[in-house]
């Protein structure tokens, strides 16, 4: 049966478990499954183990196989998330379950480390495609390979996605940050932008250009005292409300009643003290693969940015709650908006880590409501890459009503996988991507169930284009 997203109070639960979901956004990979919900099918027979293959690429990357005795031909290509190392396996731990799971059906999975830690996205999805092709040598040619990637991973895929005669079928990406390495900059620094601005004002914090996690380590301890000092007056908590919006921060939170917009701003400040000293500390390995910072505020209208956001009534409540002038601030913002991008670091990041959405497979983008590292509102603009690259044909999207970054049950992952492969097998996408038919598809898998919704994320505020 679908499930109904709802407007209003969700499930209520304890601050213990909201402080849980902040925790797992912390967490440089996807954080584990849900436990089982719906029971648990009979007892399969023992099957044989799998075989199990490794290697390394010519630029030192590793990979991983796995085939089971009775492969189907059909392989899943794994590609990780985010890691900030020194730790570089082929194999991702936190997708194990499901690579388990899809074995036993019958598919063979295969992973890379990629060549580097960090933002790997240089030669990420080369090193995938390298993986691919050394599996296809000692297994044989696989008669359909479906790409697959979560967090960074999913960026990966979709870039994989765009390669012409790559040598795979068709991709699924999930909780992908799939608006791309520009916009991922981009949004996390108009929010770190009018934090400083407007928290600390007159005082020069750094927000872009950092190379080190020292260099970062002053701007987050300023930073975080001052988001914390702000909660204690309500001047402070409107402002942080605009900081909320800046940085995309979700709304729908279980235990919250969006409609109460004090509830909601006490909730969101949390959020945005927990999670944006989390993205400053990592901006550094972003700077260091493109070798230069590509995010800019030079030139943004923030009142234009704030009017396209669907959190503005929740800012400008906050705001008259206060008696502050909301023009008055988002005037300071634009007027005193001078950070430039490094071009060279900048066109990097275009090459290698943005989607042009001109799709050469099939590709099914799953992600989760609430997720504080990669906002579903990357999903909306996404789609809107795609479609402006003509190729919606190819492309479909689907939403799991849960919090967490990458949080999928295994159930939504192989039901995610199979649609795909229906897809493949018809040459039509129909009904395999709808609602109702993946969750149908995951809760007959009897594994850890499964919350797929009808979903429409909003508008993602960020996007802009650098004119020079």
């Amino acid at each position: 049966m679908t499930r109904t997203l709802r407007q209003s109070c969700r499930t209520i639960v304890s601050a213990t478990a909201l402080s849980a979901v902040l925790a797992a956004a912390a967490l440089p990979a996807a954080v584990a499954a849900p436990q089982a919900t719906n029971g648990s099918s009979p007892a399969a027979p023992a099957q044989a183990a799998p075989s199990v293959a490794t290697g390394a690429l010519a630029n030192g990357a590793t990979w991983r196989a796995e085939v089971p005795a009775d492969w189907n031909g059909k392989l899943v290509l794994f590609a990780h998330g985010f890691r900030a190392g020194p730790a570089n396996p082929a194999w991702d731990n936190s997708f194990a379950p499901t690579a388990s799971e899809l074995v036993k059906r019958g598919y063979a999975v295969a992973s890379s480390s990629y060549a580097a830690t960090g933002w790997a996205l240089e030669t990420a999805a080369q090193d995938q495609l390298d993986t691919l092709a050394a599996f296809e040598e000692q297994f044989g040619e696989a008669e359909r390979v479906i790409a697959m990637g979560r967090s960074m991973g999913g960026l990966v895929t979709s870039m994989m996605a765009e390669i012409p005669d790559a040598g795979i079928d068709g991709a699924v990406s999930t909780c992908g940050l799939v608006g791309g390495g520009v916009a991922l900059n981009n949004y996390q620094l108009d929010a770190a932008y009018a934090a400083a601005e407007l928290l600390l004002p007159g005082q020069d914090v750094r927000l872009t250009g950092f190379t080190t996690p020292e260099q970062s380590d002053a701007t987050i301890a300023s930073l975080k005292a001052a988001l914390q000092q702000a909660t204690e007056s309500a001047e402070g908590r409107a402002r942080i409300a605009l900081v909320a919006a800046l940085l995309n921060t979700p709304t729908e939170l279980h235990g919250v009643d969006v409609g109460n917009p004090d509830t909601l701003a006490a909730a969101q400040a949390q959020l945005v003290l927990n999670t944006l000293p989390t993205v400053i500390e990592r901006r550094h390995t972003i700077v260091n693969a493109a070798g230069g910072d590509s995010g800019w505020t030079a030139g943004v209208d923030y009142a234009k940015v704030l009017r396209a956001s669907a959190q503005r009534p929740q800012v400008e409540h906050m705001y008259r709650l206060a008696g502050l002038d909301l023009s008055k601030d988002l005037g300071t913002l634009t007027a005193n908006a001078d950070i430039a991008p490094d071009e060279a670091g900048l066109a990097w990041m275009q090459r290698t880590s943005t989607p042009t959405g001109e799709l050469q497979v099939p590709l099914l983008a799953t992600h989760t409501l609430v997720d504080l590292l990669a906002p579903v509102e990357y999903q909306e603009e996404y789609a809107e890459t795609v479609r402006r690259a003509g190729e919606n044909a190819l492309f479909r999207q689907a939403f799991v009503d849960r919090e967490g970054h990458c949080s999928f049950t295994v159930a939504e992952n192989v039901a995610s996988v199979e649609a795909m492969d229906r897809r493949l097998d018809t040459g039509r996408w129909a009904d395999s991507a709808k609602t109702s038919v993946l969750q149908q598809s995951a809760e007959s898998l009897g594994l850890d169930g499964a919350a797929f919704v009808d979903f429409r994320p909003a508008e993602f505020i960020n996007d802009r284009i650098w004119n020079g």
